[in-house]
């Protein structure tokens, strides 16, 4: 499959196989994602790998899953992502105005990439970041932005273009089916005026 095509067939993931990903492949993601552009190429981001049993129990604790259909929504037992990166901010090299969107770029390369390896992920930015930071021992002068759950995917989610003004709440079927309501390209783009 092409790149444009990889790309819009992602979904988020919430259930995940419980088959370990590679630390390779692993390493692999966060290679992609230091590799994406930086503001000034100051490099802000680090990147914390979580594989460990224990340390992935506790990360699990600290994380917000799908406010739109809780609890459903979230990993029950034996569904739990395999591995989590941790995106850290290195505040002593940070431009604080332009390091969001070096995240943005940083994660988008590691889904994207994830992706290809058949992997599937969720971009967690609503977890308790002051006890996350105390679970991995994150010195203070860094700081916690987000979180990648990874693993294999167990499920399946589709997306469905919605009209004008319609709920852009996702939702699931009655066969468990998360749909994805998405804003009509023709709704969104303007091109030469508005």
């Amino acid at each position: 499959m092409d790149i444009y095509n990889k790309i819009i067939s992602r979904r988020t993931i919430r259930k995940f196989k419980q088959i370990p990903i590679p630390i390779d492949i692993l390493k692999k993601l966060v290679n992609a994602g230091r590799l994406a552009p930086s503001a000034g190429n100051l490099q802000p981001i680090e990147y914390f790998i979580i594989t460990d049993k224990s340390a992935k129990v506790k990360t699990f604790g600290t994380l917000s899953w799908a406010s739109y259909i809780k609890p459903e929504g979230n990993p029950q037992k034996g569904e739990e992502p395999t591995a989590y990166i941790i995106i850290l901010v290195n505040n002593k090299i940070a431009n604080n105005a332009y390091s969001k969107y070096d995240i943005g770029a940083s994660v988008e390369n590691i889904i994207i990439s994830a992706l290809e390896e058949g992997i599937g992920c969720c971009w967690i930015a609503s977890f308790n970041k002051n006890k996350l930071s105390e679970i991995l021992k994150i010195p203070e002068d860094y700081s916690v932005d987000c979180v990648v759950a990874l693993g294999y995917p167990l499920e399946n989610p589709t997306f469905e273009d919605i009209e004008k003004e319609k709920s852009i709440i996702y939702h699931k079927d009655s066969e468990g089916r998360l749909h994805v309501p998405k804003r009509k390209l023709e709704d969104i783009l303007h091109v030469e005026k508005f």
